[in-house]
């Protein structure tokens, strides 16, 4: 038997053996510790309580975690517990134990149960906590499940429906490591993460075109002074607006065939690649 098993059962022995507390013998226990920090009244108090710790423990096994981490967690939340107690209120231990023991635990696993972090906001952990139930519960007694099942969950719990779906499928399967081995149909091998490389650009490449294309608007609109009011006019609405107007509704417009504004725009488009490759003689590949 291994170290873990060994350990666990000699806690359970323990918690076992530990005697119960009646209600005043723990009120005095937790003013002891309260008042006057006694360590050994902690002592009685928590051990007394460690059949709770491991009751709590054992309804979250099916998360494939140990038992003895997880009753180990529920032991901190037991300290948590006793160290905020106020004994004057008229509370057992236990009712008040009862939740720092589960939140101690729950948080345990989810920080555990996967290597993708979850949701940690109240509705996420009810909603991890609680899907499986809820989802055997609303589809008890069906061959197949609603297919409402996840707007019914979603109502349920106060989250959204997305947000169930992507809780459901990521308890449906374990993780996959990215260092796993797939066999490629010609018999070669490959890892996962050969298949996920990113192919935007790299930061430097950003920035770069970010400072060419500032440039090339400079370079622009000094060359656009080269060019009369009507071929400025046709070049903007023909080639530097979103939706480019016609040759046809361009000639109504300025009283011309189209045939005409075509001419222009040839004429003017010219002038434009030699004023920018004579003002920026370096830089012709960007024309």
């Amino acid at each position: 038997m291994d170290d873990h098993g060994m350990s666990r059962r000699q806690l359970v022995r323990a918690a076992m053996k530990a005697p119960y507390l009646e209600r005043e013998e723990e009120h005095d226990l937790a003013v002891q510790w309260k008042e006057q920090n006694d360590s050994e009244a902690l002592h009685r108090l928590t051990s007394a309580h460690m059949r709770l710790v491991i009751s709590i423990a054992s309804r979250f096994r099916h998360f494939g975690l140990s038992m003895s981490d997880m009753i180990q967690e529920g032991h901190v939340g037991l300290l948590e517990a006793a160290s905020r107690f106020d004994p004057e209120r008229e509370v057992r231990f236990s009712t008040y134990a009862t939740w720092w023991i589960r939140a101690s635990i729950q948080d345990y696993i989810l920080r555990n149960w996967s290597i993708v972090r979850g949701g940690t906001s109240s509705a996420q952990k009810a909603l991890f906590f609680n899907l499986r139930r809820l989802r055997a519960r609303l589809t008890a007694g069906e061959a197949e499940p609603d297919r409402n099942l996840y707007d019914q969950i979603a109502q349920t719990i106060g989250v959204s429906r997305d947000d169930v779906a992507l809780m459901d499928a990521r308890l449906s399967g374990p993780d996959l490591s990215l260092n796993a081995p797939l066999v490629e149909t010609d018999g070669s091998s490959a890892d996962r993460q050969d298949f996920i490389a990113d192919n935007r650009p790299l930061p430097d490449e950003i920035v770069g075109d970010d400072i060419d294309r500032e440039r090339r608007v400079i370079w622009l609109n000094d060359a656009l002074h080269a060019l009369n009011d009507r071929e400025l006019r046709i070049v903007r609405e023909r080639r530097l607006t979103e939706d480019g107007a016609t040759l046809e509704s361009l000639g109504q417009q300025l009283g011309i065939s189209k045939e005409r504004v075509r001419q222009i725009e040839t004429r003017a488009l010219e002038k434009l690649k030699h004023e920018l490759i004579k003002q920026n003689q370096d830089h012709s590949a960007f024309v």
